[in-house]
């Protein structure tokens, strides 16, 4: 298997790679809007790659609205998932037949934009398999490339990038490599204009966030504590070899990286995981293992040969995860590799970074993503621990506590889990709104005792 890593990234890796677009007009969903979908192939020899791709027109004003993209974690979790789900112009009906309108979706003000990668997730297909930060940057910078040349009208407009989870890998790493290339663009490359990045409840900084899944385990916040003290005790001492073990992941040892893997999440993980509660929200059982969400609903519209004639994914098996995906990572040491320090480049540059985590997900928790933002090095880290969390408004409540200090920005968001637009709809579009439309999160509120 590390042989053939190995194989993939010197091939992807040492090789120009020519990207080509596919383009189809799809209806569905949200009618109201223009809609673009289809693949971009990366071929290399015998090795491709085809990443499927789902756009939708702001439902405002698409010739000045920003263009956002969204890009789920996993690794290995096709991005319908957020769509339908979470975010998207529409949800799925209970039985798979059909669809009902979003009206907190996110292109109410945006210009949306959904792909499935790496390789072997959702709709996205081939024999190309991405395993780290560094074909994912690369695989996705080509993409907007193409996108933008394809659909010029959207290419000078503020660009957002926005992820979940694991896409606290994902979107560091994406958003890093835009931001170098801008300022020494490629032979036949465009400038991206890249106004902003954000995360939500995201795998970022492990060596930091792996300290206090402990102190998540214990709390009580509208949920019950998933363990008691002998067990929190007992995680607690399990943190020092787990942390240790991803300190030395990040000198480049392959070995470390897999074997903390093992560490943290014996010691971590499945603690929580023996309560039968949902790891991605503390107040519910876990419904369907693993997952604990039944996403089959989308699974069969997705399989309606309609939709996929008019997506132009005809024949093709839809999934919401791929585990398979998240093995190449995990054998790559990528899993535990820390994405933070490719954030202050960005904010140097002027680049607005928003890192958002709902109060009662456990698995990328927000007390752990708390911590590794007040620990980041930054020029501004001094400003940012010295302002005080503060009240944070949004539809018409206080929905959160907000940390902000020039251009970066920690969310806390009040009942919801590891999904945030799906616990709270109508909060999240409002918090998406007030980080691409200028509104700032540094704006006086009341401090919180």
């Amino acid at each position: 298997m590390m042989l053939l890593l190995a194989l993939f990234s010197l091939v992807f890796g040492s090789t120009e790679l020519k990207g080509t677009l596919t383009t189809n007009s799809p209806t569905i969903c949200d009618g109201s809007v223009k809609q673009y979908s289809g693949y971009f192939k990366l071929t290399s020899g015998i090795l491709s790659k085809n990443y499927f791709y789902w756009f939708f027109e702001s439902r405002s004003n698409p010739s000045t609205d920003p263009v956002v993209l969204w890009l789920t974690g996993g690794p290995g979790c096709s991005s319908e998932v957020a769509l339908f789900g979470e975010n998207g112009p529409c949800k799925v009906t209970a039985d798979g037949s059909n669809t009902t309108r979003n009206d907190f979706s996110w292109n109410a003000k945006a210009n949306l934009l959904y792909v499935d990668q790496p390789t072997g997730t959702g709709f996205s297909y081939g024999n190309g398999l991405d395993h780290n930060e560094a074909g994912v940057a690369r695989d996705m910078y080509d993409f907007l490339q193409k996108f933008f040349a394809a659909h010029s009208d959207y290419a000078k407009l503020p660009f957002y990038a926005f992820g979940e989870s694991y896409a606290g890998h994902y979107i560091p790493a994406v958003t890093h490599q835009i931001w170098k290339n801008n300022q020494n663009l490629p032979s036949g490359a465009a400038h991206i204009n890249l106004k902003g990045t954000s995360v939500g409840n995201g795998l970022t900084d492990p060596e930091i966030q792996f300290k206090y899944y402990p102190d998540m385990a214990i709390s009580t916040n509208h949920h019950k504590a998933a363990v008691g003290k002998l067990e929190y005790a007992l995680m607690k001492a399990a943190t020092i070899p787990c942390v240790a073990a991803i300190h030395r992941c990040q000198t480049g040892n392959v070995t470390a990286c897999i074997l903390s893997i093992d560490i943290c999440n014996l010691s971590q993980m499945e603690p929580y995981t023996l309560t039968g509660m949902n790891p991605y929200d503390m107040r519910e059982k876990c419904k369907v293992p693993p997952l604990c969400y039944d996403f089959s609903n989308v699974a069969t519209y997705l399989s309606k040969p309609d939709v996929q004639q008019q997506l132009g994914v005809t024949g093709r098996k839809w999934s919401d995860c791929n585990h398979e995906v998240a093995i190449m990572f995990e054998l790559s040491g990528d899993w535990m590799h820390n994405y933070q320090q490719m954030i202050p480049d960005q904010l140097a540059a002027g680049i607005k970074v928003l890192m958002y985590a709902g109060d009662q997900d456990y698995i990328c928790n927000w007390i752990g993503n708390n911590a590794w933002t007040l620990a980041m090095e930054w020029p501004h880290k001094a400003d940012f621990n010295s302002a005080q969390f503060t009240n944070w408004t949004a539809a018409g409540k206080v929905a959160g506590q907000v940390r902000s200090s020039n251009g970066f920005t920690f969310l806390k968001v009040y009942d919801a889990g590891h999904m945030v637009p799906m616990n709270q709809p109508a909060v999240a579009l409002d918090m998406l709104n007030q980080f691409i439309h200028g509104n700032s999160f540094e704006a006086k509120h009341k401090i919180v005792q």
